[in-house]
């Protein structure tokens, strides 16, 4: 299949297949799945993210990139800094502002599963961890 461009999106339409073989655990205490971070889309990065039940992730953030976590399955607390904390489940957004620290935690009996939309894509240089 011939890949079709977007020149107003820097978009190549086509298929990207994720790989669970690739999943890898991280520093922050959850697992990754880099599912999208490449020139087929420049504007956007994706990625699965699996937090084992009663972990919590380190406190971070993202220096200059907006994330959206979109909950699969699980459930979790979430804190993003300046808000209370909140229990997200399947079907949940929670969008984050550049720059918020952020963790979130797995408060069921099952791993929490979502997936991270980064814009601009995310870069190793963009992550601080605060801890």
């Amino acid at each position: 299949m011939a890949a079709v461009t977007d020149p107003k999106k820097g978009m190549r339409s086509g298929v990207r297949k994720a790989d669970a073989v690739d999943e890898m655990e991280t520093p922050e205490r959850c697992y990754l799945l880099e599912v999208a971070n490449d020139a087929g889309d420049e504007a956007v990065s994706i990625a699965r993210a699996r937090v084992e039940p009663g972990t919590t992730t380190a406190w971070h953030r993202l220096k200059g990139v907006a994330e959206r976590y979109v909950i699969v399955s699980g459930q979790g607390r979430v804190e993003l800094a300046g808000l209370d904390p909140v229990v997200v489940s399947a079907g949940d957004v929670v969008r984050i502002a550049p720059d918020t620290p952020q963790r979130i935690a797995n408060i069921g009996a099952a791993d929490l599963v979502f997936y991270c939309v980064c814009t601009p894509p995310f870069s190793p240089i963009c992550y601080e961890a605060l801890e």
